[in-house]
């Protein structure tokens, strides 16, 4: 079928079509959810393939724009939402301009002519903080497909494009865009009482089952080289740490255009906060901020302590220093060149020193980054590591809609890490080298810890994953 007889096509069966969505709602319902969850409200959305604009409406844009290149069904389009704009036009030949934050690729793909030109011109609507969104059927479900248009129960479609997840990433690549996450959801895509939450909520989440899913859905960033220097605030959140505040001071490099440290005191018994003040005092050609932080936990003490920060570039560094400050370079060099939007360390790679984590520690941090790799679809070895970095204008997003899964993390970690995926931040680790601490003692319980943490990711699944 040659690209005209596709779009005639789809100008002759408008009507039709739009009575079989009708029929299946689910598959509609079910995707205006997944799109729900992926896209903020109030954001500037466009709709590439809109049909009459079910979807676009469905996310909520402060600004919804859609375009179809079947003029009869932008004109019910308009119609049914008239606070959305809806244009005649096509991704391949694309006369529209301006930039949104995301764009909408819903069950198109397997569809155009040339998939890599319609990317290249959707690129030039991105800014560096666009999101591409893009759903589209699996493969394997082809035979049952062309069945069920056999036997009339499913509507005809022009013959697909046969795209896999890999080709969409090859594609999104050749156009300088970065997948970010790839989910796989619905497993059967017709409501049946009773057993649908088994079948779509809890099967169809379970891993290597998920295969066998319908829908592809994935979400890609524009990669743009940056060049520019930014402030940097470093966050030390400090529990009994005395012997290691100075060191802290000493050993990290000078990087970014400026750096402000700020230490948070957390109820110490040896004078940690006194330490401050003096190695302040000690210091006066660096910006350092010593305050004592006014809740509990190391989560409230890095809450606060990016409350009070100036810079661009938010830093957590353990005061513990088994991280080594000299590494910190690293994140900021990740970051400041768009390897990453959330950077976080990783310390299970390279052989540990013998004291730096025990046994059960390490099995446990195993266990997190396989689940959470699971959980957010992006990959994650150490979910853990104090060290994590992000821009000061995401962390504010995230802070933003922390609402969404609530005040619950003590630490910290899980609190950033289900936030930036909530973003669709793209996660990029930085491998480093553990050390034994030279001063002090963990502040973790293993257990105890260890089955908050356990109860906090069982709560962020039913949040993020089983939705």
């Amino acid at each position: 079928m040659q690209k005209e007889e596709i779009r005639e096509f789809f100008n002759r069966t408008a009507s039709s079509r739009e009575k079989w969505k009708r029929r299946n709602n689910f598959y509609h319902t079910s995707l205006h959810r997944y799109f729900s969850f992926i896209i903020a409200e109030n954001s500037r959305v466009l709709e590439i393939g809109c049909g009459l604009g079910d979807l676009l409406h469905a996310v909520k844009p402060q600004y919804g724009v859609g375009i179809d290149f079947s003029s009869s069904i932008i004109d019910k389009a308009r119609l049914k939402y008239p606070n959305l704009e809806f244009y005649v036009d096509d991704a391949e030949n694309l006369s529209l301009t301006g930039v949104f934050d995301y764009i909408i690729l819903s069950d198109l793909a397997g569809c155009l002519w040339d998939v890599q030109k319609a990317l290249r011109n959707i690129r030039k609507l991105c800014h560096p903080h666009t999101r591409l969104v893009i759903s589209n059927y699996n493969f394997l479900w082809e035979p049952a497909m062309s069945l069920g248009e056999t036997l009339h129960l499913k509507l005809k479609q022009p013959k697909q494009n046969w795209l896999s997840t890999a080709d969409l990433d090859t594609l999104l690549q050749l156009e300088e865009f970065q997948t970010v996450t790839n989910q796989k959801k619905i497993l059967f895509p017709k409501y049946i009482p009773g057993v649908n939450f088994l079948l779509n909520r809890v099967l169809a989440n379970m891993p290597f089952l998920n295969k066998l899913n319908l829908v592809n859905l994935i979400v890609a960033r524009p990669v743009t080289t940056i060049e520019t220097e930014y402030t940097v605030s470093i966050v030390i959140p400090a529990r009994n740490e005395r012997g290691n505040i100075e060191n802290a001071i000493k050993r990290i490099p000078s990087f970014g255009l400026s750096q402000e440290f700020i230490f948070v005191e957390g109820h110490s018994s040896d004078n940690t906060f006194e330490e401050m003040v003096r190695v302040r005092d000690a210091y006066p050609h660096k910006n350092i901020i010593a305050m004592r932080q006014t809740g509990q936990g190391k989560g409230n003490a890095v809450r606060e302590g990016f409350d009070k920060a100036s810079g661009d570039i938010l830093m957590i560094l353990d005061a513990d220093l088994t991280m080594p400050p000299e590494e910190l370079e690293k994140f900021y060099r990740a970051l400041q060149e768009n390897k990453g939007e959330f950077i976080n360390g990783c310390r299970l790679v390279y052989p540990m020193e013998k004291e730096s984590m025990r046994l059960l520690n390490y099995i446990a941090n195993k266990f997190f980054g396989l689940f959470f790799t699971y959980l957010l679809g992006q990959r994650l070895k150490d979910t853990l590591c104090g060290t994590k970095v992000l821009f000061s204008r995401d962390y504010k997003l995230i802070q933003k809609n922390r609402p969404y899964f609530g005040d619950f993390d003590p630490f910290g970690d899980f609190d950033l890490l289900f936030g930036a995926a909530k973003l669709n931040l793209k996660i990029t680790e930085i491998i480093i080298r553990y050390r034994e601490r030279s001063y002090g003692s963990t502040q973790i319980s293993r257990f105890k810890h260890g089955w908050l943490l356990v109860k906090m990711s069982i709560f962020a699944a039913r949040k993020i994953k089983f939705i």
